[in-house]
């Protein structure tokens, strides 16, 4: 069958919900989140890659920065479309003649550091400030409300409050945070919740929350996907076996209960795939890698995935490289697309420059795109500190930001959170002019078969950007980099 929805790049994240008192509990929370999951790509009908999004005028705008709950500035104050400020009624809760206000809730100060959940935010403040700067929409400046949650349910619940009955936002965009605990809040007040990433499940769960890479679960608010079960596809692994002809892999996971069953996860998806797989275990304490190494090297393992935090990567890495092994490719995922990568494995330059990245979306250092330029432009002028910290989740908050005001925008003058949740919940996938793959919202019954799967691929080169290194996209187009792959059930 053709399922009408988008993989899901996310965690299991169980542990993450309870509250961990230590440092150790705290970085095994988001272990989940920094391993590569299987299925990064898009499950939609052939057709849905002809169709594109209408673009709107504007590109860019302003955003609040940091705190508790913090409001943006304003800079433009000329509509790029349709009626001038002076015209435009108050037509929604958060939306005044000249300003819409939009929230953003970040685990910006999380135990496991800022830069864990930072990167969509970002993306979308710049998107939203160059809007601005270009005169806004419709006559309207767009002022962002931002709050850090902390990493808690409890700080995220209370983020929540702040942006709907205080600031009375009149959206969310590109959240990105541990625990979404005031998800059933958010949509109980039938609030749009656009372009988040889905670390959990609450974006396969609740209606009026709209996940960055879609979804095809009814979203009835009574359990998450279909009956409690959900699915992954197996598309990065048919992509390795096929460009790479690679027949065996191996899985490093943490002696942890949701690295263990996440590497499970993978290890199943290789299988089904053909694949011979090598699985190991080390103690989150005292880890030895050196002992992993060795293993791949019997093994000749040709791929090495993980279930670990990026620390836990970079000490795999100086062991393979310490001990002369090599893989043709060390495959990480969206999260860890980064610029990060030329520090965090600063010692092991063999492994580094075997890791390859699959997302759903565009290399954010692919600048044959123009969107993608126009990210990057942004992102020099407003936030020119983060040009080490650049990274395929700030491109993906650009695009929920697009997203968003591609929505706004269908609404003409009088905005609406009806009119907002109509676009996202038609039947044409969007884009975001190219962004990202085909994605949309409508509910489809569960997959009984193999189903189309698309997804971008890239690998880190030091050689890349005259020797300063980079990520090289390893695709033609990520829209026709599609395979027909089996639908694995899974409970989250």
């Amino acid at each position: 069958m053709q399922l009408t929805t988008r993989s899901r790049c996310r965690a299991v994240v169980a542990f993450a919900r309870r509250r961990p008192g230590r440092v150790v509990a705290a970085v095994l929370a988001v272990l989940p989140l920094l391993v590569p999951v299987a299925g990064c790509g898009t499950r939609l009908p052939d057709d849905a890659f002809t169709a594109r999004a209408t673009r709107t005028p504007g590109t860019t705008g302003t955003t609040g920065t940091g705190g508790t709950a913090s409001t943006g500035g304003t800079t433009g104050t000329t509509g790029t479309t349709g009626s001038t400020g002076s015209t435009n009624p108050a037509s929604d809760t958060g939306v005044t003649p000249g300003e819409i206000r939009i929230g953003i809730v970040t685990s910006l100060t999380s135990p496991v550091g800022s830069e864990v959940f930072s990167g969509p935010r970002y993306g979308a403040q710049a998107f939203f400030q160059a809007l601005n700067d270009r005169g806004g929409l419709h006559g309207r400046t767009v002022r962002v409300v931002t709050c850090d949650d902390g990493g808690s349910g409890v700080g995220n619940q209370d983020c929540v409050h702040r942006l709907i009955d205080q600031a009375h936002v009149f959206a969310f965009v590109s959240g990105s945070v541990l625990d979404y605990a005031g998800a059933p809040y958010v949509s109980g007040k039938a609030v749009p919740d656009v372009g988040g990433q889905p670390i959990g499940t609450a974006y396969d769960r609740w209606p009026h929350l709209y996940g960055i890479y879609g979804s095809g679960a009814p979203r009835d608010g009574r359990s998450v996907g279909w009956n409690g079960t959900l699915y992954q596809s197996t598309e990065v692994f048919r992509f390795f076996k096929q460009r790479l002809g690679a027949t065996s892999a191996a899985v490093v996971a943490y002696n942890q209960a949701d690295s263990a069953r996440y590497a499970g996860q993978l290890k199943s998806g290789l299988e089904a795939e053909g694949y011979r797989v090598l699985l190991q275990t080390v103690d989150f304490a005292l880890p030895n890698f050196q002992a992993v190494a060795a293993a791949v090297r019997a093994d000749g393992s040709q791929l090495l995935f993980d279930a670990m935090d990026t620390r836990g990567n970079a000490a795999l890495c100086r062991a393979l490289d310490e001990s002369g092994v090599t893989v043709a490719a060390k495959v990480t995922n969206v999260q860890n697309w980064s610029e990060s990568v030329r520090g965090d494995y600063q010692s092991s330059p063999n492994c580094r420059n075997a890791l390859w990245a699959t997302s759903s979306s565009l290399n954010y250092e692919d600048e044959q795109y123009p969107e993608v330029r126009d990210f990057r432009t942004a992102m020099a002028r407003y936030y020119p500190d983060r040009a080490g910290l650049l990274s395929a989740w700030e491109l993906e908050g650009w695009a929920g930001a697009q997203w968003l005001t591609d929505a706004l925008d269908s609404c003409g003058g009088a905005p609406t959170r009806s009119c907002v949740e109509a676009f996202m919940n038609r039947a044409e996938p969007y884009d975001a002019h190219g962004l990202i793959l085909p994605a949309s919202f409508v509910p489809q019954p569960p997959p009984t078969g193999p189903t189309r799967a698309c997804l971008n691929a890239a690998r880190w080169q030091d050689s890349a950007q005259g020797g300063k290194g980079g990520w090289v996209t390893q695709v033609p187009s990520m829209t026709t980099n599609c395979f027909d792959v089996p639908q694995l059930p899974y409970k989250p």
